[in-house]
């Protein structure tokens, strides 16, 4: 049931955000699942682990734009996901990642 609300908080979210390049609601629930797949290591399944130099995203001040940037080319010991993941994917992961320093 929390993850529904989760989900939902997000689209609402990324709809509020967006023009006509929002995120939809299928790439929302992949990125959950992206996100637990190659994130959640180092940043924790609320985002707040902060594990080999990993920031809280309830503390990072960095714009969804900002984030896809990380996200895509990397930082410090964070994998590049620029050749993993499609530029939707990314977007969407970053979303995610808004929605989860909120909490």
């Amino acid at each position: 049931m929390k993850q529904l609300f989760v989900f939902l908080g997000l689209v609402a979210f990324v709809m509020a955000c967006g023009g006509g390049d929002s995120v939809s609601p299928e790439m929302l629930a992949a990125a959950e699942k992206t996100y637990k797949q190659h994130c959640v290591v180092c940043h924790g399944p609320d985002g707040k682990l902060a594990l080999n130099g990993a920031k809280k995203f309830s503390e990072s001040t960095l714009s969804q734009g900002e984030r896809e940037t990380v996200i895509k080319n990397g930082r410090n010991l964070m994998t590049a996901f620029g050749g993993i993941l499609k530029p939707e994917e990314i977007k969407a992961v970053a979303a995610y990642t808004i929605e989860l320093g909120k909490k």
